[in-house]
């Protein structure tokens, strides 16, 4: 400890070990997005403008279920890093906890809605 400042001293705070997963994690995402973005964007893309009965029917197809599956996950995991940088770099105290909180509810709850729905349409 004889290199610590005096205030690291004092507050007794150091670092919180977790900077160097939470990069790898959002490198991780992010190179999954740049190879996922393109197969939902032809994928889903077409099926925009068709009715109901043929979106259904394509949906049917396990391939494109799982890539807008995996779409849905990595993008909403990426999303829940990112905006957890946002809320710790702006806020603080208990604003900062409950913003955490909210927004883990949120990204796991729209995990969790739309993989039930591309279940309930693929099956």
């Amino acid at each position: 400890m004889k290199f610590a400042t005096d205030r690291k001293r004092v507050i007794g705070l150091g670092s919180a070990r977790s900077g160097t997963e939470h990069f790898w994690t959002m490198t991780l995402t992010s190179v999954a997005l740049m190879v996922l973005t393109p197969l939902f964007v032809f994928t889903f893309g077409p099926l925009l403008s068709q009715p109901y009965d043929a979106v259904i029917a394509a949906l049917g197809h396990p391939l494109r279920a799982l890539i807008i599956a995996l779409m849905l996950i990595v993008g909403l995991h990426h999303f829940r890093l990112g905006i957890q940088v946002v809320v710790e770099d702006y806020t603080g105290g208990l604003t900062r906890k409950g913003l955490l909180i909210a927004f883990s509810i949120i990204s796991y709850g729209l995990m969790a809605i739309g993989l039930f729905a591309i279940t309930k349409l693929a099956l």
